[in-house]
């Protein structure tokens, strides 16, 4: 029975992921749990990592704990890479969990004593006042490094373990399980202490502990459980050398990238899309803030992380991430700003809740179906060098560094609410948000079709373009 349901599951993923022998199938089912698991639990502490930092702190001080997060990150992924070098992937996918499991449940302990209405929190003493500000913004930073620390491992040891031809049938429905972690988990877990009538989220925190644990052993058992021929790269030792070689450098990729207009492009156009959407979020959060408090509010942040990941999922099984192939790379990277113009001017007329957890789920659905899989295709008449050391450097740096530009202009919100009262302070805002945005978008959209122009011409006459 258990052989035929397997088997019937396999039948069904190859119409989207392609043919599978059993024993690589199984595996990338046992990676996909594993990954599941680490998106789960991820986007299960995003809601729950500003909706408790709201309370701890205030919601005009998230672009404040943005800013010193990106900038506490870099430090910590550099000593993050400095520990990799020292220790192998698989003994870090024990260190990792196991740290970050036992902290969430230190911090549940924290919110348990602490976690009140932010009425009752004003009223404490100064140095109780000013601690319960500072565990906000540790907590912040802390959930902020789980995502860029946790699932960075997680495919750095999956690329390791996995043969390019494998990895492309496979990847894809290791991120396609990964995605039910993302729907299951912030509905199911996030929101429980809400339904159930309690007053912190201490309970969902205590769960995601446990969870986050529990990737040890079910690391362990991926390990003992998947053919050695199948982990070949993780058995290879004559792959170090190599790896070292294409081992990213922040100055080689930013050099790179400053010395070739088409790299430059490319992170325009990521940096442009992340800046708006930095915007959009702000604005989201503070919205949802002022309709929910408290476990409710982690509750509302919940169902938003579970629609994203719906969505994100749904993209993924309709095949959508190739709608380039259909509509053409250059009118896809032309259509990009475009439509997050409609929606900046949406954003800018229109005040509502409900539009703006829609703008957001459809935001991420929108760069997932076409601005991901086109720049991507950029990268093609690419060099290794490129594409190992200046991709890394956009992907990665850059897109917090659009982020912080991000959060630098949601800063100036609360200087203006002060200065014009709230109502006219947000529409002076709001007005600034079009100045600052709309330049971009245009410069975005000339960017696209110099990217789809030099694109086409050098793969027409198979080139290189840097």
């Amino acid at each position: 029975m258990r052989g035929k349901l397997l088997q019937l599951f396999q039948t069904i993923c190859r119409f989207n992921f392609g043919d599978f022998e059993k024993e690589e199938f199984k595996k990338f089912l046992r990676m996909g749990l594993i990954f599941a698991m680490i998106i789960g639990v991820y986007w299960t502490l995003r809601p729950l990592k500003d909706a408790i930092f709201i309370q701890l702190v205030d919601k005009l001080h998230l672009p404040y704990a943005k800013t010193i997060s990106v900038l506490a990150l870099l430090p910590l992924v550099m000593f993050y890479t400095k520990l990799l070098e020292k220790t192998s992937r698989e003994k870090m996918l024990e260190i990792l969990p196991a740290f970050y499991g036992i902290a969430i449940l230190c911090f549940a302990a924290v919110m348990w004593m602490i976690q009140a209405p932010q009425e009752e929190i004003a009223q404490r003493s100064t140095f109780a006042f000013y601690g319960t500000r500072v565990v906000g913004y540790v907590w912040y930073l802390f959930v902020e490094s789980f995502g860029s620390l946790v699932v960075a491992l997680f495919w750095a040891f999956a690329t390791d373990t996995t043969e390019p031809t494998s990895a492309k049938r496979g990847f894809p429905l290791v991120v396609a399980i990964g995605q039910f972690g993302g729907i299951v988990f912030p509905y199911n877990i996030g929101g429980l202490p809400h339904r159930l009538g309690l007053s912190t989220d201490t309970l969902s925190m205590v769960i995601l502990g446990g969870i986050t644990l529990l990737i040890i052993p079910l690391f362990h058992y991926f390990l003992r459980a998947t053919p050695s021929q199948l982990l070949v790269s993780f058995h290879g030792k004559n792959e170090t050398v190599e790896e070292e070689k294409q081992e990213p450098g922040f100055l080689e990729g930013l050099k790179l990238m400053v010395t070739h207009k088409y790299l430059m492009g490319i992170f325009a156009a990521n940096f442009i899309y992340e800046v708006i959407i930095t915007i959009f979020d702000y604005n989201f959060k503070l919205a949802a803030s002022s309709e929910y408090t408290g476990v409710a509010l982690s509750n509302y942040l919940s169902v938003y992380g579970s629609s994203v990941n719906i969505v994100s999922l749904l993209c993924l099984l309709l095949g959508i991430s190739n709608v380039t192939r259909y509509l053409g790379l250059g009118v896809a990277l032309a259509a990009m700003p475009i439509i997050i113009g409609i929606a900046l001017f949406s954003f800018m007329t229109i005040d509502s809740l409900a539009f703006l957890f829609a703008l957001m789920v459809g935001s991420k659905a929108i760069n997932y179906a076409l601005n991901g899989p086109a720049l991507k295709q950029l990268y093609i008449p690419t060099t290794p060098d490129v594409r190992f050391k200046a991709q890394a450097w956009i992907e990665t740096f850059g897109s917090r560094a659009s982020k912080e530009v991000g959060s630098i202009f949601n800063m100036i919100l609360k200087p203006l609410q002060t200065a014009f009262g709230e109502v006219v302070g947000r529409s002076h805002y709001l007005l600034l948000s079009g100045c600052f945005g709309f330049p971009l978008l245009a410069l975005w959209l000339v960017t696209a079709l110099y990217l789809s122009k030099t694109f086409h011409k050098v793969v027409k006459t198979k080139t290189v373009v840097c």
